[in-house]
């Protein structure tokens, strides 16, 4: 009996170890999905208590627990024993929610979460030991209920030992970042003569951020930020690794999801140029308000060396109230004819090819602009580039050249063929205005049939369903041909939009994942059709 407890013991402890091992990984991808923000992880949990923490197998083993517990009172505890590592066994087998297949964003073991899940995994095999230590001192078979109770802690509190791990590891890593940051700020100090452009705004920056990068190569050797490298340690990191001598023109990204973000970012790298794109309603959740938004993207003008200019959209009432914050000139832009813009564009048209515009600039130089890059907020963009490049001394002409090269950012309003069907991949991170922007060019298309692709839009607060709501009411206004919604709960407020603009119900398709809409996709599809994916949410936010 001894040898089949210890047989049976182990496999109990392989599979449910196993499945615990699955379950920590799980919860430290989602941490890192919700960039190691403690209170944003706990939210995460507490709105996927039934779906994700507790599982049916916690209630199969509190049932097995109880069950032992009576066992060992009345009946041989050997065979009770027996029989509960093979339920144990059966109940713990990991399942498919916890398994790495199909993530859009996999878990990236950086330094940073490997110390994380070494710690992780240090603290949730502690209950095991305990409950161990504490069975074996029963010195019956009747400790096996306490090593499967450890057994149970350890899997059940997954998501805690992932908060546990990263609070014990905080000091660490703000020793870590702290040295990173000491590190950029000496360098950057050391380069009086490079120039650092500073570019903020909820929309906007990374695509700004590539257009100007093209547009002063022509001119000066330039390094910008790769992708979305908007945080303290984004920005760090390319200071750090990626700065040169020879680089004259550095091009940064301020992002921000918190007050203060931007005066921690300006602290590591001042910029000489500011460039505000626009203020919209992204990260009202821990912004509070378009104003709060507005408050914070202005700290960047404010933190603009002296003398410096900025670069705002005037479109926006309040990046253009950000004139009275700035200490040096204001090169403002403008599709709508500001009286007190510097660069205008006029005459705008787009087709599957891309955009063509006219740009004006303060000189009263003219010249046309074409481009791969879809829409109108492509174009304010595109002039505040040209803003940035102006007050460094290019021209028009050559920059229309320029503009010619520049490619879509990844799944930013980026046009391309697969087979004989166009796709307009707006993927990343949808807004109410891109969003609408978006179902506009997808209407004005001619060919095929015009699909939208989308999961509706997150992070808005208390404005989520009604933006969601008006965004099916344009997609019905636009006649589309089809709508494809992912997430039959995420989509509700859609599917009301679109019911009360009187699209055709035959017309809305709702699938639980974009995996689903896809198979879909690939028997519906015909040559000629064009196909918008307009927002994809991360994993962490699927349904």
């Amino acid at each position: 009996m001894t040898v089949l407890l210890l047989v049976l013991a182990l496999l109990a402890s392989l599979f449910a170890g196993w499945r615990t091992m699955r379950r920590v990984r799980f919860f430290l991808h989602v941490f890192q999905l919700e960039t190691y923000k403690l209170d944003r992880f706990a939210n995460w949990c507490t709105s996927h208590i039934t779906d994700a923490v507790v599982r049916v197998s916690h209630v199969a083993g509190v049932a097995i627990l109880l069950a032992a517990a009576a066992g060992f009172a009345f009946l041989t505890p050997g065979w009770v024993a027996a029989g509960a590592f093979v339920l144990w066994t059966g109940a713990f087998i990991s399942s498919k929610r916890y398994r790495s297949t199909q993530q859009k964003k996999p878990l990236a073991f950086t330094s940073r979460m490997t110390r994380l899940a070494v710690t992780a995994g240090v603290v949730s095999a502690i209950p095991v030991v305990v409950g161990g230590w504490v069975g074996w001192g029963t010195g019956d078979a009747s400790g096996a209920f306490w090593y499967l109770l450890g057994l149970f802690v350890a899997d059940l509190a997954a998501p805690i030992w992932v908060a546990m791990a990263a609070g014990l590891m905080t000091p660490v890593e703000t020793s870590i970042q702290e040295g990173y940051k000491r590190q950029a700020r000496a360098k950057l100090q050391e380069r009086s003569d490079l120039h650092v452009i500073g570019i903020t705004g909820s929309y906007g920056k990374t695509s700004t951020k590539f257009i100007l990068a093209e547009l002063l190569r022509q001119k000066f050797n330039v390094l910008a930020t790769p992708s979305s490298y908007n945080t303290p340690m984004g920005i760090c990191i390319v200071v750090n690794n990626k700065l040169r001598p020879e680089h004259q023109v550095l091009v940064l990204e301020y992002g921000i999801r918190y007050p203060g973000d931007i005066e921690e970012l300006t602290d590591i790298a001042r910029p000489d140029t500011s460039v505000v794109t626009t203020i919209g309603i992204a990260h009202l959740e821990t912004m509070g308000t378009q104003d709060a938004i507005a408050q914070e993207k202005g700290t960047l003008v404010e933190h603009t060396a002296p003398g410096g200019p900025a670069v705002l959209n005037l479109d926006d009432p309040r990046v253009e109230a950000m004139r009275e914050r700035a200490d040096g000139p204001i090169w403002g832009v403008s599709l709508e004819d500001h009286p007190d813009a510097k660069i205008t564009a006029s005459n705008i048209s787009y087709d599957t090819s891309g955009t063509r515009f006219t740009v004006q600039d303060d000189t009263g130089a003219e010249a046309e602009f074409r481009t791969r890059l879809l829409g109108r907020h492509n174009v304010v963009n595109i002039l505040l580039a040209i803003a940035v490049a102006r007050s460094m001394g290019l021209r028009l002409r050559a920059m229309a050249h320029a503009i010619r090269r520049v490619d879509p950012v990844e799944h930013r309003l980026e046009l391309r063929q697969r087979g004989a069907i166009t796709v307009i991949d707006d993927a990343f991170n949808s807004n109410p205005v891109g969003a609408r922007n978006a179902v506009e060019i997808l209407g004005q298309m001619n060919g095929g049939r015009r699909v939208i692709v989308t999961p509706g839009m997150v992070e808005l607060g208390e404005r989520q369903w009604g933006e969601n709501k008006q965004f099916g009411v344009h997609i019905a206004e636009n006649k589309l041909d089809l709508a494809v919604l992912v997430g039959p709960d995420q989509t509700e407020p859609i599917r009301e939009g679109l019911r009360e603009a009187g699209f055709p119900e035959h017309q809305t398709k709702v699938f639980s994942s974009l995996f689903d809409a896809q198979e879909f996709l690939q028997t519906y599809l015909r040559e000629g059709d064009i196909v918008l994916y307009e927002n994809d949410l991360p994993d962490q936010l699927e349904e």
